[in-house]
């Protein structure tokens, strides 16, 4: 995938795959093909949420501490999935942690410059926020579910 340009691989990429490609050209200029092997932390809660990525292979494992626990897994995200949405919502702090599960190859993209391409074209603007909103409430149900399982069963990972 990685050879491929950032718009073409915006382009297959299930999140963005039916967007005009006017918007998606201007989006592909705030990203690039990135690689991160397995074990590598992107982020931990609180960071700051400056970058996002689209998953073109590989798999991020969303997480979060928990006193006395350590890290414990929320989601598994695979390919055609989005990590991150805190980049979109002030004060753009992480509000999970994520560590690269297996192999990764992802586009990323620079949070600032995507937030101006919002601020800039309020159509683009709309699509784009309904999309990461759709992101964010998936990411809610799957935090509600994993904190079911871990009263339920306290000794689980998820699959």
């Amino acid at each position: 995938m990685s050879s491929l340009s950032v718009f073409d691989q915006l382009a297959m990429h299930d999140f963005a795959a039916d967007l005009p490609a006017e918007w998606l050209h201007r989006w592909a200029l705030h990203g690039r093909p990135v690689f991160h092997a397995g074990q590598v932390r992107l982020f931990r809660a609180g960071d700051a949420a400056n970058r996002f990525w689209l998953i073109n292979s590989g798999a991020v494992a969303l997480d979060f501490a928990v006193p006395g626990r350590g890290d414990i897994v929320v989601e598994r995200l695979r390919q055609g999935s989005v990590v991150g949405w805190s980049w979109l919502v002030a004060p753009y702090r992480w509000r999970f942690g994520a560590v690269v599960a297996e192999d990764l190859h992802a586009i990323e993209f620079d949070a600032a410059k995507v937030r101006e391409l919002i601020a800039d074209d309020p159509q683009l603007g709309r699509d784009l926020n309904a999309r990461f909103l759709a992101v964010l409430a998936d990411r809610l149900h799957a935090a509600r579910a994993r904190l079911a399982e871990l009263y339920a069963y306290p000794d689980t990972e998820p699959g």
